[in-house]
């Protein structure tokens, strides 16, 4: 934890879809976030360099805007309602905000170039409403980079247990895209080496309640060997790649997608 770090109040906390035992199991070091930053590098990485000001909704205890701190020497300005998450962000200079994207501060509208959605829509009911509230924040020519949990087969216990509403597919987000005007510009799938360890999870996962072991089961790689063997496996795919993976990365700009 970050003690020195300050939390601007926007909006007063709130209960979000979101387990906290994810948060004190997920670090920079779990090979899971060292490959989501690896893939987001391989498919939209330039993309840093041309955005003034970055932002990331949903940014929890700071993993990513820790990460392109460190890779880009960019802030990430961090907004999100879970203040336990929040006391934890482990960034050293991004802003973090406790804010309500549906409140649309005039302060905040259209600031922000490129707006991280790592691993948030798929745990928003309504899809639609969520995504106009962070277009306010867009700038105009702006891009969201997004990503997803892939996979209706493989939703299990374990999203049920970390707040997952769906899974998704390229074609599933190309058209929640699609109704927002905005076009899928690129897309990978990654993670297709783990797709067995999916599986065994679901599995493994069947019959049991517990929340936090449940999520400790499904996220937790137990050790530093384990760890790091994972994070060879998972590099065993080219990047980008369209037939299947345990997740989905994407960029999404304004416009419809013809395609």
């Amino acid at each position: 934890m970050n003690s020195t770090r300050t939390i601007t109040y926007l909006s007063p906390p709130a209960e979000v879809s979101m387990a906290d035992r994810w948060f004190e199991i997920a670090s920079v070091d779990h090979f899971w976030i060292r490959r989501r930053l690896e893939v987001f590098r391989r498919l939209a990485g330039a993309r840093i360099a041309n955005a003034r000001q970055i932002a990331e909704i949903g940014c929890g205890h700071g993993l990513l805007q820790l990460q392109i701190e460190q890779t880009y020497e960019r802030e990430v300005t961090g907004f999100d309602l879970n203040e336990l998450a929040l006391k934890q962000n482990v960034s050293c200079r991004s802003p973090i905000n406790c804010y309500d994207i549906f409140q649309k501060d005039p302060a905040l509208q259209g600031k922000f170039d490129l707006i991280f959605l790592f691993d948030v829509l798929e745990h928003i009911d309504d899809e639609d409403g969520f995504l106009g509230a962070v277009l306010f924040h867009l700038a105009p020519g702006g891009k969201l980079a997004v990503n997803v949990p892939a996979g209706m087969w493989a939703y299990s216990a374990y999203d049920i247990a970390v707040g997952h509403v769906r899974r998704y597919s390229i074609r599933s987000l190309r058209e929640t895209a699609n109704r927002m005007n905005l076009a899928m510009e690129e897309c990978t799938y990654w993670g297709m080496p783990l797709l067995p360890t999916l599986a065994l999870r679901r599995l493994w996962l069947l019959g049991k309640h517990d929340r936090n072991n449940i999520v400790s089961a499904g996220m937790d790689s137990r050790n530093q060997v384990i760890n790091h063997l994972l994070g060879l496996l998972s590099r065993c795919e080219p990047i980008p790649q369209t037939v299947a993976g345990t997740s989905l990365m994407a960029v999404l700009g304004a416009g419809p997608d013809e395609g």
